[in-house]
């Protein structure tokens, strides 16, 4: 029982890992929205700057549904 008990716990640290990497990954690319953003809207280009915001949310919305995903998994994992 232990065992796979221990396989369980293995299996959500394996899907937190690729959850959290996504999550940086889709950081760094919100990040680079922004800067493109800010550069593009100081140009003068002031029509990207709703896309680039609807984008954003649609970014922060799948950040935060992989963070409730890995904490749902550390939760199940815990609970053995």
């Amino acid at each position: 029982m232990a065992e796979r008990d221990f396989s369980k716990q293995k299996k959500g640290l394996v899907a937190i890992d690729g959850a959290m990497a996504l999550i940086v990954l889709l950081v760094i690319v919100q990040i680079w929205l922004l800067s493109a953003a800010l550069e593009a809207l100081l140009a003068g280009h002031t029509e990207t700057a709703l896309p680039a915001a609807v984008f954003s949310a649609v970014l922060f919305l799948a950040c935060l549904a992989l963070t409730l995903f890995v904490w749902r998994v550390d939760r199940n994992s815990r609970d053995l």
